[in-house]
């Protein structure tokens, strides 16, 4: 996740000591109607520019949803990314019926997805050309 405010989890090591993905959550614990309520769409970045008033860097982007229109988030991405126009035009995955989060001064209305590796640069989830802004992703 990419929110400004979501911090990843990360397992506890000794200072030095090689950090290590999460362990997955049991089976069972999560269910397809779980899912189910999650409206996840493809979205394509038109905007990207710095939040300077974030507390961890970060960048507001602006995210056409097609017929859902176009939304604004916060996205910690400037460790990958540090050039903000590479992000233009890209297809990403967000969830978009979160509630609005107030991040550093503006309403946040999507959570774009990206991987969590341990070294903390964030990939965004990306989708091939040949889906459309607002395209479910099931």
């Amino acid at each position: 996740m990419t929110d400004e405010t979501a911090e990843p989890q990360r397992a506890p090591g000794p200072a030095g000591a090689a950090a290590h993905p999460p362990p997955f959550l049991d089976p069972g614990s999560a269910t397809v109607d779980d899912f189910q309520k999650l409206d996840l769409r493809v979205g394509r970045i038109v905007e990207a520019r710095p939040l300077p008033a974030a507390r961890v860097p970060a960048y507001r982007l602006t995210i056409d949803f097609g017929p859902g229109g176009t939304k604004q988030s916060s996205a910690r991405l400037t460790a990958t990314y540090p050039n903000p126009d590479v992000l233009l035009g890209r297809l990403i995955v967000a969830v978009v019926n979160f509630p609005p989060r107030r991040v550093a001064g503006f309403s946040s209305e999507v959570l774009v997805l990206g991987a969590l590796p341990v070294s903390g640069r964030i990939p965004l989830l990306c989708v091939d050309e040949g889906a459309s802004p607002g395209d479910p992703i099931g």
